[in-house]
């Protein structure tokens, strides 16, 4: 189908896409598929999955904040003296011992803050046209502009996150695993492109993997309430049909 056509089908189910990240959006959409195209998914998706798979399976060593030991006492560095880098490390270290859920998410807001600002004007004012454009159901200039952004800015996992929330809308799972996969690549914290990997693969049917997925975003954001009812879910599903 042509994308012109195909983005006055996805203008309505596009409106209102701004920032938010695959975690604000699963609730609520439905996709559907026929058998033909899921087996294709499936097929062209499998060397990715294995690739995750080894992901989510991997202790966040790259990552300082997990390799602490949570009942060490630590002491907090003045927020104004930290970079970009080291002021993430630390929301994500709180975040990870946060358990209630009103500070979580507060928490979890100056996480994406962060993650969103690329340090580039340039690139900032890319990713602000491509919302836009998103909110305005013009697929293809979004995709223009965002392609943009990987190009200006290939370590800005954002963009990455950002281009396959536009591939997920656009039902293309293949496209948008491989942009979560550079997206956690850059950011293994990031539970943004967690939760939307989750909602992938519990659209094709993979339900363990959507468990495992939704078991690393609760080591990184263990207050959320959302992605424990989504675990709890899964694994019921997944009990009932071994038995």
């Amino acid at each position: 189908m042509p994308r012109r056509r195909r983005d006055r089908r996805l203008a309505a189910r596009s409106a209102g896409l701004r920032d938010r990240t695959f975690a604000a959006q699963h609730d609520d959409r439905q996709i559907s598929f026929d058998i033909g195209r899921f087996a294709d998914t499936m097929t062209a998706m499998r060397p990715l999955s294995f690739c995750l798979i080894a992901m989510l399976a991997c202790p966040l060593a790259a990552t300082p904040a997990f390799c602490v030991d949570d009942t060490a006492r630590i002491e907090e560095p003045d927020t104004g003296t930290l970079t970009q880098a080291e002021e993430l490390d630390s929301l994500f270290l709180k975040l990870k011992r946060e358990r209630d859920a009103g500070k979580a998410e507060d928490i979890s807001r100056q996480i994406r803050r962060l993650l969103t600002d690329s340090g580039s004007p340039t690139v900032n004012l890319l990713m602000d046209q491509s919302a836009k454009s998103m909110t305005e159901g013009s697929t293809d200039a979004t995709l223009d502009l965002l392609d943009q952004v990987t190009l200006l800015k290939p370590d800005f996992a954002e963009g990455w996150n950002r281009r396959a929330t536009v591939h997920y809308t656009m039902g293309d799972y293949r496209k948008a695993m491989a942009d979560i996969q550079k997206t956690l690549e850059l950011e293994p914290r990031h539970f943004g492109a967690i939760a939307g990997m989750a909602e992938i693969m519990n659209q094709i049917g993979d339900e363990e993997m959507a468990l495992k997925a939704w078991q690393r975003y609760l080591e990184i954001f263990p207050a959320s309430k959302e992605a424990r009812k989504n675990m709890e879910d899964i694994s019921e599903k997944l009990a009932g049909q071994r038995t």
